[in-house]
C-alpha cells in the first residue's frame, strides 16, 4: 500500500539548533532516505520551501482568491513529503517513527486512496 508522510517542522525547533546539529540532522536524514530507498519504501520524497514562499489559492462560486503564505496559523509549518510504499499502515508508522525529522516536529501517516475503486491504495 501507499502512504504520504507529510512532514512538519516546529520552527521553535529547527530555529534553534547549532549549524553542526543542523549538519547531522541533514546527514542523517540524507542516510535514512537512502536505507529506505536500498529497500524499496521510500518511493519519493522531497523538503519544501518556507512557508512564506507559499500562496493559497480558493475558488468559490466562480470566484478565485490568493493569499500569501500558508492558510492555518501554527507553530508548524509544511516542511516536506514522503510517498512510501509499505506493507501496511503499522510498517508505514514504523517508517515515520525512525525518522530524523520526527525530533524536528511531526510527521502525518496518511494513506492514498483509490477514488474509482474507494479504497486503499
Amino acid at each position: 500500500m501507499r502512504y504520504l508522510c507529510l512532514v512538519y517542522v516546529d520552527r521553535e525547533i529547527i530555529g534553534n539548533i547549532t549549524p553542526e546539529r543542523n549538519q547531522k540532522l541533514q546527514s542523517d536524514v540524507e542516510t535514512y532516505d537512502a536505507d529506505l530507498k536500498r529497500r524499496g519504501l521510500l518511493m519519493m520524497g522531497e523538503p519544501l520551501a518556507e512557508p512564506e514562499t507559499a500562496v493559497t489559492v480558493r475558488r468559490r462560486n466562480g470566484k478565485v482568491s490568493t493569499h500569501d503564505g500558508p492558510f492555518a496559523e501554527t507553530k508548524e509549518h509544511l516542511g516536506g513529503f514522503m510517498l512510501l510504499e509499505a506493507r501496511d499502515l503499522n510498517e508505514a508508522i514504523d517508517i515515520a517513527r525512525n525518522d530524523p525529522m520526527a525530533e524536528m516536529g511531526s510527521l502525518e501517516v496518511r494513506a492514498l486512496w483509490d477514488y474509482v475503486k474507494g479504497v486503499p491504495i
